[in-house]
Formats: C-alpha cells, sequence, structure tokens
C-alpha cells in the first residue's frame, strides 16, 4: 500500500511536528506553510498574518501501520479545536485550527469523526476546526524544521512544546516510537 499525506494546522507547527514525528507509522513531518494566497510565504510574513497561510504540518505516513482517523485523534488531544486562530498565547489565523484534506475520504473521516467529538461532548465549546481542500504546502525554513529535537531547552519548547508531547505519550503510548526508533513497549 503506498504512503498517504496528511496536512494539519494546530498553532504553533513546532508542537504538531514534535509529537508526530513520535508516531508509529509516520514516516515523515515537515513544518511549513499552507491555505493561504501568497506563493513562496517566509516566516515573517506568514506572522503578519497578511498572507492567509496556517503554520501546518504535512505528515507521511503508512495507512497499514497508522489510519488517518488516527492521526486526527492525536491531533484533536494536542491541541484546543475550539479556540478559533488561537492557540494559547499564540493569535492570529495563522494558528488556526485546520484540517487539508488530501481526498474525499480524507474530507469524510475528518467531518465524522468531528461529529462523534461533537455528540460526545468532548470540548465545552464548539469545535472550529476547518475543513478545506489542501492546496500548495510551502516547507518552512530549514530552522523550523525539527526545532524541538534541535532546541529541547529553548523557553518555548520547555513550557509549550514538551507538555503536548507528554500528553500525546500518556494518551496514546501504544503510539509512540521510542528514540531508537523501536516501538514503545509501555
Amino acid at each position: 500500500m503506498p504512503l498517504e499525506t496528511a496536512t494539519l494546522a494546530g498553532g504553533c507547527f513546532w508542537c504538531l511536528e514534535a509529537v508526530y514525528d513520535q508516531v508509529i507509522g509516520v514516516k515523515d513531518v515537515v513544518s511549513g506553510y499552507t491555505g493561504g494566497h501568497v506563493a513562496n510565504p517566509t516566516y515573517e510574513r506568514v506572522c503578519s498574518g497578511k498572507t492567509g497561510h496556517a503554520e501546518a504540518v504535512q505528515i507521511t505516513f503508512d495507512p497499514e501501520q497508522i489510519s488517518y482517523r488516527e492521526l486526527l485523534e492525536i491531533f484533536f488531544s494536542i491541541h484546543d479545536p475550539t479556540t478559533l486562530n488561537r492557540q494559547g498565547a499564540d493569535v492570529g489565523t495563522q494558528y488556526r485550527s485546520a484540517i487539508f484534506y488530501h481526498s474525499e475520504e480524507q474530507r469524510q473521516i475528518a467531518e465524522q469523526l468531528v461529529r462523534e467529538l461533537t455528540e460526545q461532548k468532548v470540548f465545552r465549546d464548539p469545535i472550529v476546526t476547518e475543513i478545506v481542500p489542501a492546496t500548495t504546502f510551502y516547507p518552512a525554513e530549514d530552522y523550523h524544521q525539527e526545532y524541538f529535537a534541535r532546541n529541547p531547552y529553548q523557553p518555548y519548547c520547555q513550557f509549550v512544546v514538551a507538555p503536548k508531547v507528554a500528553k500525546f505519550q500518556k494518551l496514546f503510548a501504544h503510539r509512540v516510537v521510542r528514540a531508537n526508533g523501536n516501538i514503545s513497549q509501555t
């Protein structure tokens, strides 16, 4: 079965990348920008909020090892899908919650999961996650790639990224790849 692609935005891309780098079945995670109207955006331009792009990650995964739905279940557990254009102290459309689907099947899976989470009242407030077609994805500058892995002691990483990684590791222990690449036995 060929590899598939998922593109997700849930606030700062460093958080999403740090989590998905540890997921069994994920082959690659690239931080970048998508969903806007400016070609070849830079971090500075995206941060201005004037490009329409969201900070996002593009995930290449093996659907025989992890399903698209499971990737989305992780997504909804590691960010707040109920805050419009905001994640914590990060405010602006570039920090919006969005699922950029690559196929009709992905759209249906995303919409079904949002319906289920809403019916189950998993979140106190309504889910505002956009579910929109994938557009051109622009990889972020090199210094943004693997940011958490390279800068674990940077304050933002310690206080924002690390807790999200820890939450993922606790909730999805059966999905964690250990540092040596083996499957976690927890």
